[in-house]
């Protein structure tokens, strides 16, 4: 008799679910049937028992509620990404008290604030100084409704540490999500901040990302997809320790009535989270399983305890 090894407990905590693509649509043009059911039953049918739907701005943030509200483990953030802060700009007082009306209205549905913070390689969107402005300003939401935090940075470890060092003891818990940075950094954000690293296949693509996740200890490790995007690809140096994976299809070859036995290639899935888990176990050279249950644990601590 073979033994079979107990089925892995997952959760994926950041998804663009609200993303057209979840509904068949690419660049604005519909290439086949919406599969978002088909989409969430393979996650679930694979372990993930939770998935966090990320906001990213007032109207996204609404979508991510009412999408949460459709299944008993979805949830989502409430925020506005560094990338979309113009749109506080001669209007704060409103976008701060929809989106304090948002956290309201999503009750337990919604976990944290965010997704916010710093994104310095992308200011062609929203200048330096507007994201560092509110960025600083949503902290507050976190101490008014005891939220923990959803945290994005990229090309900004300086500031951002600097802005959440000071902010410190407006929330208990955080996690900087998608994280792209060096060891260095990683190791700043740990001791510094105290706060959880998100790591997703963006994390994941060369040997210095690998040589990264490795100076991570596991204890301080939230995995997440970041799905449709951050999927990994067989250039990445990740790849190899890829173990579990579904046959994907072109969008164009989409079949409704399989369509819970493939991925589509070029969009990535909660489905694969599980990849990002044996990546980060195949390069820590550690037990998959041990693995799973000391990073649930480390998402749960976050988001999910009553201590939050």
């Amino acid at each position: 008799l073979t033994t079979m090894t107990q089925p892995l407990r997952l959760i994926d905590v950041a998804v663009n679910l609200t993303d057209e693509m979840f509904r068949g649509i690419y660049n604005g043009k519909r290439s086949h049937d919406d599969d978002l059911e088909h989409i969430l039953n393979k996650a679930f049918n694979r372990g993930v028992d939770k998935i966090i739907i990320t906001g990213t701005d007032q109207e996204d943030s609404l979508k991510a509620i009412q999408l949460s509200q459709t299944n008993d483990k979805l949830y989502c953030t409430v925020g506005v990404h560094p990338t979309r802060c113009s749109e506080f700009v001669g209007k704060e007082d409103e976008v701060m008290q929809k989106l304090r009306d948002a956290i309201k209205n999503g009750g337990d549905k919604v976990v944290a604030v965010g997704e916010f913070g710093l994104d310095y390689d992308r200011v062609q969107f929203c200048p330096k100084e507007v994201q560092l402005e509110f960025f600083e300003k949503q902290f507050v939401l976190s101490q008014e409704f005891g939220l923990p935090l959803f945290l994005h940075m990229r090309e900004a470890a300086d500031d951002f540490i600097e802005v959440v060092k000071r902010n410190r003891e407006k929330f208990s818990k955080a996690v900087v999500h998608s994280f792209t940075g060096t060891a260095d950094e990683a190791n700043r954000i740990i001791k510094e901040l105290d706060i959880y690293i998100g790591i997703n296949g963006c994390s994941l693509k060369t040997e210095e990302n690998l040589e990264t996740v490795k100076s991570i200890p596991a204890e301080r490790i939230i995995i997440e997809t970041d799905a449709p995007w951050c999927d990994i690809r067989p250039s990445h140096a990740g790849f190899k320790y890829i173990k579990s994976s579904l046959p994907s299809k072109d969008k164009k070859k989409f079949d409704k009535s399989k369509a819970e036995e493939f991925t589509i290639k070029g969009r990535n899935e909660p489905c694969n989270v599980i990849q990002v888990l044996e990546v980060i176990a195949g390069c820590k050279g550690m037990d998959v399983h041990q693995l799973s249950e000391i990073v649930y644990k480390n998402a749960e601590d976050v988001f999910f305890s009553q201590s939050k």
